[in-house]
């Protein structure tokens, strides 16, 4: 039976298609080239799918959810789905839905931030609280994480979104553990959402970023990290070693005078020379600070390590 047929009547979707037989359509949708996901949409099939996301049913809530994240990889359709309404509802199953519907929840909201008009929909739908949740339990080097602080690094280019994450207990936290311990990928994108929020006001946000022990990660970042993440990180390091006061009035074994002195070591042209021995200056300077970090840890963040299938995702986004 084609697929539009299933979409005639949003009032007759739970009665007339089995579940199993429903998720046997949604699955195949992953493989559909993108000029069936526009004709889909054109065949009506946004309006039931809505409904499905209203639905009791968390099965039927789940197929929908996937089936939004396959349309919505075509660029043709996000501006539609938009739109629809689609966007707050997809943002109630990433706070309340099942794991799997979460994840494709989040990945439908992603392909959707990539059109830009999008983004302050996706932001007045409160997602910061939802997101940061999500980051904090999944593991940090998974795709999960990835999509997670693309979405971030794109939501603080907004007032709301800095705003938002900072006022979310542990969500700055969350950014900064990624920046350590996540993929390339999803590095690159930490230190660009931390990067993007100093730069917007220096004076509000480099505090913040600071106490959650960023320093370390930034360092190593320099010189691990891809080109673009290196590039971030020596900018970011810079904002947040700069002082307002003359570099005359701070004493030499300051935190803000090792760091300066191993991001110009690191620029120079004799990167290995002292770097490794301030870094550990560095580091016993700032035990304190470290201590204060790890406390924070304890009170806030949820174990990272759960199984590795509620960090993916049946159907890829693009």
């Amino acid at each position: 039976m084609p697929l539009k047929l299933y979409f005639q009547s949003k009032h007759r979707v739970e009665s007339l298609v089995l579940p199993f037989n429903l998720e046997l359509t949604f699955s195949q949708f992953s493989t559909l080239p993108c000029r069936n996901k526009i004709k889909i949409i054109d065949a009506g099939a946004l309006e039931p799918l809505i409904s499905l996301l209203w639905s009791g049913n968390s099965n039927l809530r789940e197929y929908a959810t996937a089936a939004f994240l396959t349309l919505s990889a075509s660029a043709f359709n996000k501006p539609t789905i938009s739109a629809s309404g689609a966007i707050p509802l997809l943002v109630e199953i990433l706070r309340d839905g099942s794991p799997q519907a979460k994840i494709d929840a989040l990945m439908t909201l992603y392909n959707l931030s990539t059109h830009r008009e999008n983004l302050i929909v996706i932001l007045s739908a409160n997602v910061i609280p939802p997101i940061v949740n999500l980051l904090r339990s999944c593991k940090k080097s998974s795709k999960t994480s990835e999509k997670c602080t693309a979405l971030l690094e794109s939501l603080v280019g907004f007032e709301e979104g800095r705003n938002a994450l900072t006022a979310e207990e542990g969500g700055v936290l969350a950014v900064v553990e990624v920046l350590e311990n996540g993929s390339l990928q999803g590095r690159e994108h930490a230190v660009g959402a931390l990067l993007t929020m100093c730069e917007s006001d220096r004076s509000r946000y480099r505090e913040p970023i600071l106490k959650e022990g960023v320093i370390p990660g930034l360092l190593e970042l320099t010189v691990q990290g891809m080109p673009k993440s290196q590039t971030k990180a020596h900018t970011l390091l810079r904002l947040l070693r700069d002082s307002p006061y003359p570099r005359s009035e701070l004493q030499a074994d300051t935190l803000d005078n090792i760091v300066s002195n191993i991001v110009s070591q690191i620029d120079g042209e004799d990167p290995g020379g002292k770097a490794k021995k301030m870094l550990a200056d560095m580091v016993q300077v700032s035990m304190e600070q470290s201590l204060r970090h790890l406390q924070r840890r304890a009170l806030v963040c949820t174990p990272s390590d759960l199984p590795l299938s509620t960090c993916t995702s049946k159907v890829s986004s693009k």
